[in-house]
């Protein structure tokens, strides 16, 4: 690495581990810690991304998943799975990329395209022409995940970690999904479902 940067006249310092942790803020850095410009959010764009669904078994739609590392996480396994857009809503709860998404991530933020909506209803409404709208949830009249339909091209919404999909988002949603379990515990971190769901939309129909 450090060949390479002195090829391309970059600068750098070697630092010990004690002040490298110092200056990365964490022990999670691998051993290198660079300042780099984030990849910027996209703005959602109506007729583009009906063009997702041509080409698209699934796009992935935040609407309130509030805790960075979650974001981080879901990112991880959307890229993981060949995700190529991820959505963020205007929910007032909704987590943008920082540096711990980031390190969570893995690189997964790098492999999505972030679109950043600015209405989650109207943004819903124009992705249900060209999407089945699925959102996650224990609610009245939630069906199991592995009866979903695949059919269509699929936006899966997931919602906050307290609280959920809002009951105006939950109206949007052409199906509401739940993964069933043994009863024990009541539902599952949000990043978790996440992977079971994206895992399953996104195979091959």
């Amino acid at each position: 690495m450090t060949t390479v940067l002195a090829r391309l006249r970059k600068p750098f310092r070697i630092l010990p581990a004690e002040e490298l942790a110092k200056v990365a803020g964490s022990t999670m850095h691998g051993g290198i810690v660079a300042i780099a410009q984030p990849k910027a959010a996209l703005r959602f764009d109506a007729a583009e991304a009906a063009g997702w669904a041509a080409k698209e078994r699934l796009i992935v739609v935040l609407d309130g998943v509030s805790n960075p590392h979650n974001l981080g996480a879901i990112a991880r396994t959307a890229a993981f799975f060949g995700v190529t857009h991820m959505l963020v809503s205007d929910h007032p709860a909704q987590a943008m990329p920082s540096d711990a998404a980031y390190r969570v991530a893995e690189g997964g933020l790098d492999y999505l395209d972030l679109v950043q909506v600015r209405g989650i209803v109207p943004a819903l409404r124009r992705l249900s022409e060209s999407f089945r709208i699925v959102g996650t949830g224990l609610v009245s009249g939630a069906r199991a995940i592995a009866t979903v339909p695949r059919d269509r091209p699929i936006a899966l919404v997931l919602g906050n970690e307290e609280r959920g999909l809002d009951r105006t988002t939950l109206a949007l949603c052409d199906i509401v999904a739940t993964i069933p379990g043994s009863g024990r515990v009541q539902s599952l971190n949000v990043a978790a479902a996440s992977a079971i769901a994206i895992q399953l939309f996104s195979a091959p129909r």
